[in-house]
């Protein structure tokens, strides 16, 4: 045979998109920034508690201080596509971590395209991480027979930088 053929094993998707806004504070800041999430992805967000007491900042235990939405399959793709278009199609590369992962900064929510300015939210940023996977990932979460993944199956950073610059067109800086 002359044609080589690709482990099916070893192909690359996207496992979730986590957009995530630390606002600090509970109440007007905290629905601001839900109604920016929802208005980016297109789904209800979560809030996020404080794990801690922090005097100085006047933030309790278990008071809601940032929000979060997760998304999946093919809404994660094209929320993906619109947020390396916010970036400029350009990623640096210490962004990648050892395990397939990514995560940026954006500074102002209206930069995603689809997103306008609105008076009453303001600009926000945001933080955007990647996670990618490969088939038998899901090893580590079932619940009998519990394993971990083998490091010839982990997905290196620059595996993550080749499947992203093939899939999206971005450019590792």
């Amino acid at each position: 045979m002359s044609q080589k053929l690709e482990n099916t094993m070893k192909k690359i998707s996207i496992a979730k998109v986590v957009l995530n806004m630390g606002v600090g504070k509970s109440g007007e800041p905290i629905e601001q920034a839900k109604r920016a999430l929802e208005q980016i992805a297109g789904q209800k967000p979560n809030s996020r508690n404080a794990k801690a007491t922090q005097r100085d900042w006047g933030v309790h235990k278990g008071e809601p201080i940032g929000v979060a939405v997760t998304l999946r399959r093919q809404p994660a793709v094209e929320l993906i596509k619109r947020l390396f278009i916010a970036k400029g199609n350009q990623i640096k590369g210490s962004s990648f971590d050892d395990f397939g992962n990514l995560s940026f900064g954006i500074k102002e929510h209206i930069d995603i395209p689809g997103v306008k300015y609105d008076p009453q939210i303001g600009i926000l940023g945001l933080n955007a991480s990647i996670s990618l996977e490969r088939p038998g990932f899901n090893i580590r979460f079932r619940s009998k027979h519990k394993a971990s993944v083998g490091g010839n199956h982990r997905i290196t950073s620059e595996e993550a930088k080749a499947f992203l610059k093939k899939e999206f067109g971005i450019e590792v800086v």
